[in-house]
């Protein structure tokens, strides 16, 4: 009787779908991604920021179907909030899930909305990472909007991630620089956030968002005078970082 052959590791399947889609477009991953069975039900998880628009078209061109994840914390701009209603309705996302902390646990942990000023970390892991992760239960993987110019920690971001062994991470726009956005969102005549015209090129949570200046980092408005720039929904190598970084200047950022 023959023997059978084990299933691939998700850190073999991962391997195998970046090598196979290394020389691909963001549509022909994303396409790969949705489409495929082996893979399993993805969400896409969106902030609404300053360039989400870009990959929520592209997901309600591919599968408009596909479940798109938005995380209000409660502490968001309303402009964001007014963003996220027009582009529900002008990319007609049909399965959008809107999803916030357990009001049970921001009585406990945040009764007074002042957290964020005393531990941004602990504010993420309350408003963000804790709804996130019971909102993706039940699903195989997600897709983000992370790209490799962002920041440091992203500089060797790969189509496909493993995180943390539970489940797969999409990410279409790895490669994708400025340019290119800015490109997508002209040729396609997408509405831009609002808070773009007024200095804001990424755009969190209003207490720790800030305008930047010319010259400045688009993500240096960020948790402004701190060595924070990851909100915590990210995994770094497959773990939650909760510690400092090193980076080749030796400066330092928290991810969790």
């Amino acid at each position: 009787m023959p023997l059978e052959m084990a299933a691939p590791s998700l850190d073999d399947r991962i391997a195998a779908l970046n090598e196979r889609y290394r020389h691909h477009s963001a549509t022909a991953v994303l396409e790969r991604a949705l489409g495929d069975p082996e893979v399993g039900e993805l969400a896409l998880v969106s902030s609404f920021g300053a360039e989400s628009v870009v990959l929520l078209h592209l997901v309600s061109v591919v599968a408009p179907g596909t479940p798109v994840i938005f995380i209000d914390t409660q502490m968001l701009f309303a402009e964001t909030l007014a963003y996220q209603r027009e582009l529900a309705e002008k990319l007609n996302l049909t399965d959008l899930r809107t999803i916030r902390a357990d009001r049970r646990d921001t009585q406990f942990e945040d009764p007074d909305g002042t957290l964020h000023q005393f531990s941004t970390d602990a504010c993420c892991h309350l408003r963000k990472v804790v709804p996130l992760e019971r909102a993706l239960k039940g699903f195989a993987g997600w897709i983000t909007g992370r790209k490799r110019f962002q920041s440091g920690t992203r500089a060797a971001l790969e189509f496909f991630e493993n995180e943390d062994g539970k489940r797969l991470k999409v990410n279409p726009l790895a490669h994708w620089g400025r340019e290119d956005l800015e490109e997508y969102i002209v040729n396609n005549r997408l509405p831009r956030h609002p808070l773009v015209s007024k200095g804001y090129p990424s755009i969190g949570c209003a207490p720790c968002t800030s305008p930047v200046k010319e010259g400045e980092d688009p993500r240096a408005g960020r948790w402004r005078g701190t060595k924070k720039d990851e909100c915590g929904i990210h995994f770094i190598d497959g773990r939650v970082v909760r510690g400092p970084l090193p980076q080749q200047d030796d400066r330092k950022e928290n991810a969790a």
